[in-house]
């Protein structure tokens, strides 16, 4: 496996008053526990408040986005940024191309065509193996990974902004 290369970013733009949502999928409970466990400590540690949305599987989380962000529109709460977590292993059918392609092209739709931040975190692996070392926070940590670049976008879209 490769070593994970996580660069430095040296971005301090201030993300008091932030909120994320994360939108995670139910699918594989331990694995996702893990998953949000780094997404969550990514951000304590920046000070960014979040809420939770739970979905059955990982199609479903760029809808419950959407919905999240329509609803900010008609006077709900407001995001920020937004963290999609999830696991996809594959199967001995086509659906996992159908899942990992399809949920990944809506969360990138949704990030350029919204403006919002956006961290993917659903890992698409062949085994469950891969996805324990993807998910816990000791290795790979891709929860933290979605977390640490919706935050990084946000940064950048507020230093963009306000300059």
């Amino acid at each position: 496996m490769a070593e994970a290369r996580r660069a430095g970013l040296k971005d301090q733009t201030d993300l008091s008053g932030a909120r994320a949502l994360i939108v995670e999928a139910r699918f594989y409970d331990d694995i996702q526990d893990a998953l949000l466990q780094g997404a969550l400590a990514e951000l304590e540690a920046a000070g960014v408040a979040h809420d939770l949305i739970t979905v059955p599987g990982s199609l479903e989380i760029p809808s419950a986005i959407a919905m999240a962000l329509d609803a900010a529109g008609n006077g709900g709460k407001s995001y920020d940024a937004v963290i999609a977590l999830g696991c996809v292993i594959r199967g001995d059918t086509i659906h996992f191309e159908i899942v990992s392609m399809e949920s990944s092209r809506a969360l990138m739709d949704l990030s350029v065509a919204r403006g919002i931040p956006l961290g993917n975190g659903i890992i698409t692996v062949n085994t469950e193996a891969q996805a324990w070392a993807r998910a816990r926070v000791g290795e790979l940590n891709k929860g933290g990974d979605a977390a640490r670049a919706a935050l990084a976008m946000l940064r950048i879209k507020r230093r963009l902004t306000r300059a």
